[in-house]
């Protein structure tokens, strides 16, 4: 091991290979590992210059000690999993990715409102127990019938709404306390959104200290209402969540995320038929992969050469004195 080249570790990603890192950040040493707990995050990046940080570990303040590294990289667009305040005392480096896979999430999110609204998976159900007709998917709407309700405003939800546009939605609903106009939409309050939303879907960040929707949140939703996330898991309240499908608001509950991944599916059980799941993929695509990897390998490579990255949530500047 040449201990004068830079180390660079990546860790928790699903990649079967680092040859684009690799070509972006040039003559350094590169190690990963799957970074699933505290143990393996250490015995892999321990000493690190950069880690390049998938969803699943964890940076707690005892891990960042132990690691003595002075930049992380998150591979996506959230930071929760970095205790932000801790590397700011150490005087490190945390940026992340914010910019890649609006396409794809944005795709992800209108393909389950669609397959929520025209019943899809219960209609699946039915055939394949022999049955026919759809007399108990009844009432269908046209998309111009329904109002939509987009929780965040940013690149996503404004594609999102887009998109919807693009298949007969008119009426939309925009919750963004960051947002003082939409060019095609009504900004309204959240509680104004969910009593009005027939399709509510969600596209904001984290509520600090809590869900976004809770149980009051969830009850104010309209009857045969459908709630999808793309977003974050903690958004919502899961056995809050299962105790609304079970009165009926939402009717129906399209999630991509979860508080806890994989989720506790034996929690979900009692409302199955009034989810439609999918495994966290909706930001990939081929595409999306390449340019997540690619972005990130340059964010690095910048910190290395000794550079701010473009995208930085903590700065070295920051640190306590």
């Amino acid at each position: 091991m040449d201990s004068s080249r830079p180390k660079v570790a990546i860790l928790g990603t699903r990649f079967d290979d680092f040859d684009l890192e690799r070509g972006v950040l040039g003559d350094v040493e590169v190690v990963f590992g799957p970074g699933r707990d505290r143990s393996e995050v250490v015995g892999v990046a321990s000493g690190a210059d950069v880690i390049l940080a998938g969803a699943a570990p964890r940076f707690d303040a005892e891990t960042l000690q132990e690691l003595n590294c002075p930049a992380i990289v998150r591979l996506g667009v959230g930071v929760d999993s970095v205790d932000l305040e801790a590397a700011r005392q150490r005087g490190m480096w945390v940026s992340y990715v914010p910019d890649y896979g609006t396409e794809a999430v944005a795709l992800h999110a209108v393909t389950l409102i669609l397959a929520a609204i025209r019943r899809l998976p219960m209609a699946d159900r039915h055939i394949r127990t022999g049955a026919w007709g759809f007399a108990h998917l009844r009432p269908l709407h046209l998309p111009a019938s329904l109002a939509v309700g987009v929780v965040g405003y940013g690149r996503i939800g404004r594609r999102v709404a887009d998109m919807l546009a693009g298949v007969g939605f008119e009426r939309f609903l925009v919750c963004d306390p960051l947002v003082e106009e939409v060019a095609s939409g009504t900004l309204c309050s959240l509680k104004e959104l969910l009593s009005r939303a027939d399709v509510v879907t969600l596209h904001a960040p984290p509520k600090v200290g809590g869900h976004l929707l809770g149980s009051s949140e969830l009850e104010a939703m309209r009857p045969r209402s459908v709630l999808v996330n793309t977003a974050r898991g903690a958004l919502i309240d899961t056995p809050a969540l299962v105790d609304a499908l079970e009165k009926g608001r939402p009717a129906i509950a399209a999630l991509d995320v979860f508080e806890n991944e994989p989720p506790d599916i034996g929690m979900l059980e009692p409302v199955a038929d009034r989810l439609i799941l999918t495994p966290h993929m909706s930001w990939y695509t081929e595409e999306t992969e390449l340019e997540l990897r690619r972005q990130g390998a340059e964010e690095a490579r910048r910190i290395l050469n000794g550079e701010p990255p473009l995208h930085p949530i903590v700065s070295p500047t920051e640190a306590s004195v």
